[in-house]
């Protein structure tokens, strides 16, 4: 595979761009890093591992036999790190999504790509795979015997704000009772998403404009659209396509609507049929005709997919549809210019 260029200006620089390898760490501006690429219960599948079928799955032995770092196949929860340079040579960390594989995520992909702290966290909603690792936020903030430390920003719909007071109720900032002692929990800044979703705000000097789906039948979960010079939007979890799609979003991120995508991030569960609150790769494709990115990357995948073997189909699809679409991989970076 080639060495990419960035996406500049809204334009594509080279078509190859979604190949790009992990070990090319590319330049010093602003860059999308992949944490995590695979579905909730990430990649490989346990059962597959300590109760191997007949025939095997041949996606999940991998694991034992290949570093994870050189595994594309190997998939921790849907994560993405925005590091986005200003025009001041200045560079600020925005995460979207913690979940429940975020320690190795740091551990593998903060190390490997020198990411030094996170200055803001977006998530998407509430579940597991998205919040379960604010806990180990505090890994990734300095050390106080006092908790005396700027918090974290953290931004968030009020339904998830509710859930996270039941699921996390010592890291809602709350004033100590006389004599009681100092707890060493991560330090956050709870700031609340408007409720009709339709005012942008800014993050670590990024503005976003959150684009709510449907992620099953009654429940909203929140996408994100970013950058000024290349739009990207970045939706992990929502469901069947366009029945779920509410009409607005769509409308933003759509090249017939509000402007063509330089870049959409976008849910794919499993390879083939339908799932109830995930697309799946039919539904995933037909999406992204209708949408008509310039380039996308597939996240959330299972074990079914086998990332070489898939996107050699994709990207004869690519040809065929004229969007150039591939599986997403763990730690993959993607300089862009926003």
């Amino acid at each position: 595979m080639e060495k990419q260029n960035p996406l500049q200006n809204g334009n594509i620089v080279d078509v190859s761009l979604l190949a790009i390898k992990n070990g090319d760490q590319g330049g010093d501006g602003s860059a999308l890093i992949l944490l995590g690429t695979g579905c909730s219960g990430a990649v490989p599948n346990a059962m597959c591992l300590i109760q191997p079928t007949d025939p095997p799955c041949h996606v999940c032995p991998q694991s034992l036999s290949i570093p994870p770092d050189r595994n594309p196949n190997y998939r921790c929860n849907t994560s993405l790190l925005i590091d986005y340079c200003s025009s001041d040579g200045l560079h600020n960390y925005t995460i979207i999504d913690v979940g429940k594989t975020f320690r190795e995520q740091v551990l593998r992909w903060f190390t490997f790509h020198k990411i030094p702290r996170i200055d803001s966290i977006i998530l998407t909603h509430e579940h597991a795979d998205a919040v379960l690792g604010l806990d180990d936020i505090r890994a990734v903030q300095p050390r106080s015997p006092t908790n005396d430390i700027d918090p974290t920003a953290v931004y968030l719909a009020q339904y998830a704000m509710d859930s996270i007071v039941t699921k996390f109720p010592y890291l809602v900032r709350k004033k100590l009772r006389e004599g009681q002692e100092v707890r060493r929990v991560a330090q956050l800044d709870w700031k609340i998403i408007e409720e009709h979703y339709d005012k942008p705000f800014v993050a670590s000097g990024l503005k976003f404009v959150p684009l709510p789906v449907m992620h099953g039948e009654d429940y909203i979960c929140l996408g994100y659209l970013f950058g000024e010079k290349c739009k990207v939007a970045y939706i992990s979890d929502v469901s069947h396509f366009p029945l779920t799609f509410p009409s607005n979003t769509e409308y933003v991120i759509s090249k017939n609507g509000a402007g063509q995508l330089d870049l959409l991030i976008l849910d794919c569960l499993y390879k083939q049929g339908s799932h109830n609150v995930h697309l799946c790769l039919p539904q995933t494709l037909e999406a992204l005709k209708r949408i008509c990115p310039k380039q996308a990357l597939l996240i959330g995948m299972t074990h079914e997919f086998d990332h070489h073997k898939d996107n050699e189909f994709l990207m004869e699809w690519s040809e065929r549809e004229g969007i150039h679409v591939q599986l997403a991989r763990d730690g993959l970076r993607v300089p862009i210019d926003l």
